[in-house]
């Protein structure tokens, strides 16, 4: 076991590192190519918490198989959630997050939702400090590539019964990334789900936990049945108003310089989405968080009200909408060009993300300092 790398908790991390670590150039090749989410760094970060102890054991050690009870609640009943989000590598060499406070924030709302203690937003931001101080060489350097980091954390006292879990894990592993478009930004096409939700009225809807993405899976495979790329989710009630996609937030841009974004207690509160909101409206642009039904986008584009639609989140960043699709009609056009807007705020917080534009709001947070 290696010396602890100094900690900015009170938590104090062991460290042991994985002798079978991959070697310069075996890494270099998967960063050449890495895709998204097929390779891992060598370490991940492992917390362990108790109703009794609280958090506790901090530790870096090899990436490998987490062993579990077949009874392990995360297993039975679910209880588990999850972040997204990304390091970034800079001109000078220096790796950097994006707002990993607001992460951080949400990671504990989702905690909540699902009954699961909340991790302190200082012991979040430094777990992901200690796996970039053994894994920095994973960042990638390519235009465009990125660290996604993926901190979660799941129930794995052993019982069946349907209660909070006394015993919990939290863990912290890390995934190279690619540019997620080849060859420049691509518009997508949307299928309109009419028959399932993704969340419901009361539920786990703004909780970034598994089981929302599992219900989208199905209604997935239907849009790529459509020729479709992401799948579209109106509100489990009246069945009308617009959520959000499989796995990112939208937003309509309207031709009198006026942003909506559909607002619902179902919606995942995107960090993304709220950041190029706030770029917009530093343009002066303005930004309503409001009902839209479907209706709303349909006669809005015939009339050419609405002028640009685009879908965001951790991955993509930004994805231009050209075509909604559903069983009766279309909106838009499956050729529509990327809105001028669009990629113009895509740009901008990317130069932000990259480290090529002055941080205005102080989102950037360096991790290997």
């Amino acid at each position: 076991m290696d010396a602890p790398i100094a900690s900015a908790t009170d938590l104090e991390f062991a460290v042991t590192k994985n002798l079978a670590a991959k070697g310069a150039a075996e890494r270099a090749a998967i960063l050449a190519d890495p895709g998204f989410g097929t390779h891992f760094t060598d370490h991940m970060v492992d917390i362990c918490w108790s109703a009794k102890g609280g958090w506790h054991r901090p530790r870096v050690q090899p990436y490998g198989p987490i062993s579990l009870d077949p009874a392990a609640a995360v297993l039975h009943y679910g209880q588990e959630i999850f972040e997204g989000m990304k390091a970034y590598r800079h001109a000078d060499g220096s790796i950097w997050t994006f707002r990993p406070e607001a992460n951080a924030a949400r990671f504990n709302r989702s905690a909540r939702r699902l009954a699961l203690p909340e991790l302190p937003e200082e012991y979040f931001i430094d777990a992901i400090k200690q796996l970039i101080a053994v894994d920095g060489d994973w960042v990638p350097d390519a235009p465009d590539t990125s660290l996604y980091l993926r901190p979660f954390m799941f129930a794995k006292e052993a019982f069946l019964g349907v209660r909070p879990a006394n015993k919990v894990a939290f863990y912290v592993i890390a995934s190279p990334a690619g540019a997620y478009f080849h060859g420049g930004v691509a518009p997508v096409s949307i299928w309109l789900s009419t028959t399932f939700s993704r969340a419901g009225r009361g539920g786990t809807g703004a909780a970034k936990t598994g089981g929302n993405y599992a219900a989208s899976l199905l209604p997935q495979a239907e849009a790529y049945e459509q020729g479709c790329d992401q799948v579209l989710f109106l509100d489990d009630v009246e069945h009308k108003y617009i959520e959000e996609l499989g796995g990112m937030n939208i937003v309509f841009v309207y031709k009198d310089g006026t942003l909506v974004t559909p607002e619902s207690e179902s919606i995942l509160d995107g960090v993304t989405r709220n950041s190029i909101l706030q770029l917009a409206t530093d343009r002066g642009y303005t930004v309503e968080r409001r009902k839209i039904a479907i209706d709303e986008w349909k006669s809005g584009v015939e009339s050419g009200d609405i002028v640009e639609v685009f879908a965001c989140g951790t991955a993509a960043v930004v994805s231009p909408i050209a075509m909604l699709k559903t069983a009766d009609y279309e909106i838009g056009s499956a050729d529509a060009a990327p809105g001028e807007l669009t990629m113009s705020l895509r740009q901008e917080l990317t130069d932000i993300q990259y480290g090529r534009v002055e941080d205005r709001h102080g989102w950037l947070t360096r991790l290997d300092a």
